[in-house]
């Protein structure tokens, strides 16, 4: 008998394959407003972690960059899946919507959305899920500003990154390798970034704040 070697066919074997390889461990979804510089980042710590790509799955926002728009991106890929890229419906504990304040009309509501989804979706499993948006003020910048500086005040994005540039040379938007090169102050940057949200949160912009580092906690964690 002759092979199916189809594309549905073969599709329908990565899915397995994938399957196979999912670990233990929650699935993860994490959609981001930058199309490299945040992805890249997650990626490089999903590798350096060796995290199953079946459980931490790093997409940037297809709809546009818009707070709102990474937000019901991240909504539409949990419900309806993308079967271009083998994701399954409903496939995921956690889902993380990663975008910047910087001048975003639609920052506040896209923090509702997330708040209103967060607890109220099911997954494959019957289970509700985790649904939070990762919020940067002024931008994504801000946390990795935070792994060289102690930063207490207002700055606007710009200012975070000439600071940044001072510290990471040649650092621009979509630059590789940006856990490895400040891997090594995580833990200042973590307990930098935690006495930040001691005092302000995602909506008390413009006071500085990122909630990447929970992501960064958990990814770093996940595996026990």
């Amino acid at each position: 008998m002759a092979r199916d070697n189809s594309p549905k066919e073969r599709q329908k074997k990565q899915l397995e394959r994938k399957l196979d390889r999912r670990a233990s461990y929650d699935r993860i979804l994490i959609v981001s407003e930058g199309s490299k510089t945040e992805p890249n980042y997650f990626r490089e710590i999903r590798a350096a972690y060796r995290l199953h790509t079946a459980n931490v799955e790093v997409r940037p926002s297809e709809l546009g960059t818009a707070p709102i728009q990474v937000v019901q991106y991240a909504q539409s890929i949990f419900e309806g899946g993308d079967r271009h890229r083998n994701i399954q419906r409903r496939a995921f504990e956690k889902v993380y919507a990663v975008f910047d304040r910087d001048d975003h009309e639609s920052y506040h509501d896209a923090l509702a959305l997330a708040a209103s989804l967060d607890g109220n979706l099911k997954n494959d499993a019957k289970q509700l899920i985790r649904f939070q948006a990762i919020a940067s003020v002024p931008s994504f910048e801000l946390w990795l500003l935070l792994h060289f500086e102690d930063i207490q005040v207002p700055l606007h994005r710009d200012e975070v990154m000439r600071r940044l540039k001072t510290h990471i040379q040649g650092y621009d938007k979509g630059a590789g390798n940006a856990f490895a090169i400040t891997g090594a102050h995580l833990a200042i940057a973590t307990h930098r970034a935690e006495q930040l949200a001691r005092r302000f949160s995602a909506h008390t912009d413009p006071e500085p704040f990122t909630a990447i580092v929970e992501l960064v906690k958990l990814l770093t964690m996940l595996r026990g």
